[in-house]
């Protein structure tokens, strides 16, 4: 009877048509199966629960007496996203819904408490001494990103995932793609919030790829250079507008970030954005990332300069696929946005061994599993450095050997890995048309995986999220109507 009344539960969960019918479920799947009581008791092991109830008491005790200058004391005593243990990814994995309570409640604690000190009643602190914790927090608590892997024709996996943060508001502001995760990184950083609700509309979404049906239909066959760069430009030049990182960015506050590798030899690969590369055009920047060598040419890049003209940008280069060598481009975000919890959403086949954890989420198996990924990967590394001179008498062989290697040394891992539920697919169609009902599976696959994984989401980046909207708020208070500070990513 028990495993009968589980059974439903769980069928409850996978026939939900919405978040809000998936949440419901897995709330009453939780209360059903006892997990509720584990959520609602302080102990684990894996995180100093005591110290954490003793700061929520103190916290609570000083917000309600107004104490602002106990509150500042308080919350400085504490700048720590991951303090404690409490965003230790095995706490979020045993109960379907949300962490323990006491987790739940000290992250809305903080951030109430944030929120009082920038209130004008809060004037008795100096403006000055709030403004340097307010940006001080933030350092420390970090921002969000979202980074999606190249996908080829399953880049509507990430569409169903930015949709469903997107609807949640969850939706980080910072965001990095590759090859077909670079299309929709695109596609969201280059159309405003009010544009996305139409892009999102499921009649908008079939009525796009209806369109595009003729995009793929020479590549059933996987023959190279099968799809002209015309033929992907066409499709671009509609879903996207003609415009450089630097545009985008203040057209819809996201920061785009694409990775594309050098097709040359000994030259490195390359993230563009606004920062590093603000007049360069986001098409020909996806073109690049999208090149899959063997199936696609090499695309050289364009710029608009001082006059508003296009020209070449580095016009002695060619680039290609940007996950040959950074699908996942985390350390180079970290260095330009103080970027430090990582979304991943994650369709690429040939890693999907090595991805089941989130990082910091390890048990025996799979601490085994990454010793002996890390092992083979010294082995090969090791063995074409021995090889590096047969090598190079066949320079196809030798580029061959460089596109692996790129791919074996890359980390696939980020802090909240989502993945999609049927884990094999055709490597043989990776590049082929799909129909619409195929596409439409893809995204609500995407939206599907991402569900469980939007509580966690949203408690991890809750105190970033209230800060940089604090931030964001006084900015625009100081700062003229049409620009935007870097205290806004999130």
């Amino acid at each position: 009877m028990i495993f009968s009344a589980t059974k439903q539960l769980q069928s409850n969960m996978d026939t939900a048509r919405t978040y809000k019918e998936w949440k419901a479920a897995a709330i009453a799947y939780d209360k059903g199966t006892k997990l509720h009581e584990w959520k609602a008791d302080d102990e684990s092991p894996h995180f100093d629960h005591d110290s954490i109830r003793r700061r929520l008491v103190r916290l609570r005790k000083l917000r309600r007496k107004k104490d602002y200058v106990g509150v500042l004391y308080a919350l400085n005593e504490g700048v720590h996203g991951n303090i404690d243990g409490i965003g230790r990814a095995e706490l979020y994995g045993k109960a379907m819904f949300g962490t323990k309570k006491l987790i739940v409640d000290y992250v809305n604690e903080v951030s109430s408490a944030i929120e009082l000190l920038a209130t004008p009643e809060a004037q008795e602190i100096p403006e000055e001494e709030r403004m340097d914790f307010f940006r001080r927090a933030q350092h420390c608590y970090g921002s969000s990103a979202l980074m999606m892997s190249g996908a080829g024709s399953l880049l509507f996996f990430h569409i169903g995932v930015v949709k469903a943060l997107w609807q949640q508001g969850l939706l980080p502001d910072v965001l990095s793609g590759s090859s077909g995760g670079a299309i929709v990184a695109c596609l969201v950083s280059a159309n405003s919030d009010k544009d996305l609700e139409k892009v999102f509309a499921p009649e908008n979404l079939v009525h796009e790829i209806k369109k595009d049906e003729s995009l793929f239909r020479h590549m059933d066959k996987l023959k190279p250079n099968l799809a002209t760069a015309a033929e992907v430009r066409t499709a671009l030049e509609r879903l996207i507008p003609d415009l450089t990182f630097q545009e985008a960015l203040a057209l819809t506050g996201r920061h785009l970030n694409v990775s594309i590798a050098a097709a040359e030899r000994h030259q490195s690969s390359r993230l563009l954005n606004a920062i590093t590369t603000p007049n360069v055009y986001v098409r020909d920047a996806i073109m690049a990332s999208a090149a899959v060598p063997g199936f696609f040419p090499p695309v050289s890049l364009a710029a608009k300069n001082a006059r508003g003209e296009r020209q070449a940008y580095m016009p002695s280069r060619k680039w290609v696929d940007g996950s040959i060598s950074h699908d996942l481009p985390a350390k180079r975000l970290s260095r330009v946005y103080s970027v430090n919890h990582f979304i991943v959403s994650q369709v690429n086949p040939h890693i999907f061994p090595f991805v089941t954890k989130a990082r910091g989420e390890q048990d025996l198996l799979s601490t085994i599993t990454l010793a002996t990924k890390r092992t083979a990967r010294e082995w090969l590394n090791a063995a074409a450095s021995i090889m590096e001179k047969p090598l190079s008498l066949s320079p196809r062989l030798s580029r061959v050997t460089n596109v692996a290697l790129g791919i074996i040394n890359q980390d696939y891992v980020g802090d909240i890995n989502i993945l999609p539920e049927k884990r094999f697919f055709n490597p043989l169609k990776l590049l082929a048309h799909r129909s619409t009902e195929e596409i439409m599976e893809l995204i609500e696959m995407g939206e599907r995986a991402t569900w469980p994984k939007i509580e966690m989401i949203r408690i991890q980046t809750q105190i970033s999220r209230t800060l940089n909207r604090i931030l964001s708020d006084l900015d625009r208070r100081e700062r003229p109507v049409g620009r935007r500070s870097l205290s806004a990513v999130s």
